[in-house]
């Protein structure tokens, strides 16, 4: 996949309802399985919506990382300072393109402008533990396993319906620069 006709941008509120819909193809229903990064065996129900992507993309904090190729939003990442680190969230590569080299490519463009905009020395994020395919994608980024874990929001329907008992997050993090 040739990856130099993409551009990044920071999203704007036009960007929400696209952006809400890109976030639910690459993690949940069906459409999902058609890449790697589902989490539909896990999660069922939504994994944003459009008030929580507003959030992101309204953060002075941060800012919602927007890849286009050719006009056409096909990927995004979040990024918030957080003092002595950055932290990387809401990544998605829409589905049909995954397994070719994008989600490398965003995620480094996602490290340099966290490096250089904030002179943050570290990355960190947290993924759910069982996504055990998704940790080792990461872990072959530079990122290590902490072994620290923080409770799934059972009960909050905006991260989704578990259909499990299990979940949890594990703290990922990554040295910058």
């Amino acid at each position: 996949m040739p990856t130099s006709s993409l551009t990044f941008r920071n999203a704007t509120e036009a960007d929400v309802p696209a952006l809400v819909a890109l976030v639910e193809s690459a993690y949940r229903g069906d459409a999902s399985r058609a890449g790697w990064t589902t989490e539909a065996d896990l999660l069922d129900g939504q994994r944003t919506d459009p008030d929580g992507v507003a959030e992101v993309v309204r953060n002075e904090s941060g800012r919602l990382l927007v890849a286009e190729r050719d006009g056409e939003l096909i990927a995004c990442c979040q990024l918030e300072h957080r003092g002595d680190h950055a932290y990387f969230g809401m990544f998605a590569v829409r589905p049909d393109l995954q397994g070719a080299g994008l989600g490398k490519v965003i995620m480094a463009e996602a490290e340099r402008t966290a490096l250089t905009t904030w002179g943050t020395p570290e990355m960190r994020m947290t993924v759910i533990r069982q996504r055990e395919e998704l940790i080792a994608w990461y872990e072959r980024r530079g990122y290590r396993r902490t072994g620290r874990f923080s409770p799934f929001p059972y009960g909050d329907e905006r991260f989704g319906i578990p259909q499990r008992a299990d979940l949890e997050f594990e703290l990922l993090v990554k040295p910058l620069g």
